[in-house]
């Protein structure tokens, strides 16, 4: 085994063999933070710290950037962890279901001839009837279920919820679900975070669902700054940039992916329905 050795280490060069098969010749190796998740936090393209990042996909990971590792009884108690950054920081962050049960819905939809874009995805749900019925998406019944779309009529049948039934119905179901999972998630990062949070860089490629985004900035009420959605690529090519030495340091780094990307910014709208749907959604989960 090799040494461990930090993010931005050139490691060596390319080996005679890989030099000749690949024609780039004999060009450094250099060690980019790891794994995924670690690049795709050192692109945030954010100016300062009081930001919390989620990295959206299959699964939802949600934390911020800190010098120090935070370990104490509360972060123990609500399952966060630490695990390492670029520059010696520390990512303090939790995991949440993500995009899991819509694709789970979506494999049935397709095996019943159903097959629907991700555009016509949230078409559908920007059509269904809002704040109909809410589940927690990190329910332990969502994990591998036979079928996720009956696991998540059970779970409202049984907090005497209406039933969607649908296909929009349920997507809408899932998105505002996770709209406000991120919320409570965020509420107890911000109640360790030893800095203010002020908004949140959605990255990853649930960042390009516009109306998610939306939701979430309306729930939280901050901004949402989405994107890059390819930030584990982007981070890995910055930090060889920095190896190089053509950056200085991380927020040069990410001064440069905002400026080439011109993220998206998501500002709160309807906060106070979206506060009594809030309410309403934690009186349900709260139940099982």
């Amino acid at each position: 085994m090799r040494p461990v050795v930090m993010p931005g280490t050139v490691v060596g060069e390319l080996t005679d063999a890989l030099a000749r098969e690949t024609g780039i010749g004999k060009v450094p190796v250099i060690a980019v933070a790891g794994h995924d998740t670690a690049s795709a936090v050192a692109a945030v393209p954010a100016s300062d710290r009081e930001f919390a990042y989620l990295s959206s996909g299959t699964w939802s990971l949600m934390g911020i950037e800190t010098e120090e590792p935070i370990i104490s009884e509360e972060s123990f108690l609500h399952n966060f962890t630490n695990e390492g950054g670029i520059d010696g920081t520390t990512r303090f962050l939790k995991n949440i279901t993500g995009m899991w049960l819509l694709e789970q819905c979506r494999k049935e939809w397709e095996k019943a001839g159903r097959d629907y874009s991700y555009p016509a995805i949230v078409k559908m749900a920007e059509r269904a009837t809002p704040f109909r019925c809410f589940v927690n998406p990190d329910d332990p019944r969502f994990a591998n279920p036979p079928s996720m779309t009956e696991a998540i009529r059970a779970y409202c049948r049984e907090t005497g919820q209406p039933e969607p039934k649908e296909d929009d119905e349920f997507i809408r179901c899932i998105f505002e679900s996770l709209a406000f999972r991120y919320k409570e998630v965020l509420a107890l990062l911000s109640g360790i975070a030893p800095f203010p949070i002020r908004r949140l860089h959605v990255i990853g490629g649930g960042s390009m669902n516009n109306l998610l985004n939306q939701f979430t900035a309306n729930v939280i009420n901050m901004p949402v700054v989405a994107g890059p959605s390819e930030a584990t690529a982007i981070g890995n090519c910055m930090v060889q940039a920095r190896a190089a030495g053509l950056v200085a340091d991380r927020w040069e780094m990410r001064r440069l992916i905002n400026s080439f990307l011109s993220p998206a910014v998501f500002l709160p709208e309807g906060n106070g329905e979206w506060e009594e749907a809030f309410k309403k959604y934690q009186s349900i989960t709260s139940k099982k």
